[in-house]
């Protein structure tokens, strides 16, 4: 994407209607089930992932069992002179468990396992080896080409280390919600990235077709034009996608999970920014903005109908806003004007909402995520760059901070595989990118990422790896991570340009 872009033209909001609209209809099948994990070993972490460590050790006597982290296939039950006995286990997901210097391996290639089975016992085997214990790889790809922090990887599947092997996973992590935009993506409950692009004629559809694979061709949806986008999964695992334009809002859902979609629904009138969360019950909740202030609405159960409009007390003017989820499950919404910048939260999960506190200046556009250890983070861009500010406790913030960065850019971030922030700034002549140098760190400098664009998203495959969407006035464009710190080139999703954003 290159060469200076024309910026998007904000549309003309007008007042929210408060509309009823019938519940979404869909089938009530259960959501397949997510990977979960067990488990690995009793014992003490010895050694933590890092640079030079690739993996993480649980240190106990020789004899100790060792369980599978979770279902999969063995690919590898063997030997090696360095390692000792070794096992490798390709799940479902397509990320590989590895575990070494064991003292003897109770199962073979071919084998399938299941989640807190015993496939070892812990050992010294190997050179260098330090004294009895378990070293366990997480990879991220098939390609075994970047690591993922084992510690992270188990936490957001329930298991915290140390833990006690049979215990079972602790409570479902959050869900936290998708960036909402001119495109957003989310995946589906088979592990599927969708993704949805706005243009002048509608809303346009991609989708991939094996899990971290190629994408299919375009698809025209209509709906409203030069939509502003949000997306959330329903509890039982049915992605929903609300699209809200300057004179309508409208929504539609998949009709079973990972399946197809419905028609068009009337969702309210129209508005100027939208985003959507899921409260700690599985109901989604929905912020928009207009030209008097932010309305939410919300589902009365679980995948069911939805409430009336509701005024929230005021918020910012035709103002972006993004939405996230505090470490204890409350919901947050951070609302952006050009001359003010405010914030409301839920008082109790699944609960009522604060009034509108000032969170800052004005500014251009904001993007908000969680560090690994659950504290927000937000980011906003305006004439000077890119500034930053985060939670310190769950109720207090640090100050706001500059980071450089592009002027006025569009904003974005996600997750890196190993748990740190990466952040993706986009304006009208430049991408740009910066990270966390470590889990719940300091950030780096800005990188380049490409030429300019009118709008980008980020999202991660179910592997892990982080896929960037972006926008000009020539289509819809994605590069996606090669390895732990490498990325594609930018090209098209498909064999076409797709939606353009000019």
């Amino acid at each position: 994407m290159n060469g200076p872009l024309s910026r998007v033209l904000a549309a003309t909001a007008v007042l929210l209607s408060a509309l009823s609209v019938p519940a979404a209809t869909g089938s009530a099948e259960a959501r397949p089930a997510e990977l979960t994990a067990a488990c690995p070993t009793t014992g003490w972490v010895s050694q933590h992932f890092h640079s030079g460590h690739n993996g993480v050790d649980i240190a106990n006597d020789v004899g100790t069992p060792i369980y599978a982290v979770g279902d999969g296939e063995v690919t590898i039950s063997g030997y090696t002179g360095d390692y000792g006995q070794w096992i490798r286990v390709l799940h479902p997901d397509g990320r590989i468990s590895e575990y070494g210097h064991m003292s003897r391996r109770d199962v073979s290639v071919g084998d399938h396992v299941v989640a807190g089975q015993q496939i070892a016992l812990m050992g010294a085997e190997g050179t260098d080896v330090d004294g009895s214990h378990l070293h366990l790889r997480i990879w991220g790809d098939r390609s075994t080409s970047y690591g993922i922090d084992p510690e992270v990887y188990l936490a957001e599947r329930g298991v915290v280390l140390p833990c006690t092997p049979g215990s079972g996973p602790r409570p479902k992590p959050p869900v936290y919600p998708a960036e909402s935009g001119r495109v957003v993506s989310a995946r589906s409950a088979d592990g599927r990235l969708e993704v949805f692009a706005a243009g002048a004629d509608g809303v346009h559809h991609a989708w991939q077709q094996e899990v971290n694979g190629n994408w299919s061709a375009w698809e025209p949806l209509g709906g409203p034009g030069n939509a502003e986008l949000a997306i959330a999964p329903n509890a039982d695992g049915r992605l929903e996608m609300f699209a809200l334009s300057g004179s309508t809002f409208q929504h539609r859902w998949q009709l079973s999970p990972s399946g197809g979609w419905s028609n068009w629904e009337t969702f309210g009138g129209g508005g100027r920014d939208t985003a959507a969360g899921v409260n700690a019950d599985g109901r989604i909740e929905v912020y928009a903005s207009g030209p008097v202030g932010l309305f939410h609405r919300y589902q009365l159960a679980p995948n069911g109908g939805w409430s009336e409009w509701e005024a929230t007390g005021g918020g910012p003017a035709d103002s972006r806003v993004e939405m996230e989820k505090s470490p204890d499950g409350r919901l947050e919404v951070f609302a952006l004007g050009a001359d003010t910048f405010q914030h409301a939260y839920q008082t109790a999960p699944n609960g009522g909402w604060s009034t509108w506190e000032t969170f800052g200046g004005g500014g251009h556009d904001l993007t908000v995520d969680h560090n690994a250890d659950g504290r927000l983070e937000v980011f906003a861009s305006g004439p000077n760059g890119v500034f930053h500010k985060c939670q310190t406790t769950t109720v207090s913030w640090s100050g706001w901070e500059g980071t450089g960065g592009p002027a006025d850019a569009q904003l974005s971030s996600e997750r890196t595989p190993d748990g740190r922030v990466e952040v993706f700034a986009m304006n009208g002549s430049t991408a740009m990118h910066t990270w966390q140098r470590a889990v719940n760190g300091a950030y780096g400098d800005w990188n380049a990422f490409g030429g300019g664009g009118t709008e980008v998203t980020a999202a991660t495959n179910a592997d892990g790896r982080m896929e960037v969407f972006g926008t000009n006035h020539t289509g819809t464009f994605h590069t996606w991570q090669t390895g732990f710190s490498t990325w594609s080139e930018w090209t098209w999703l498909n064999t076409t340009a797709g939606p353009t954003q000019g």
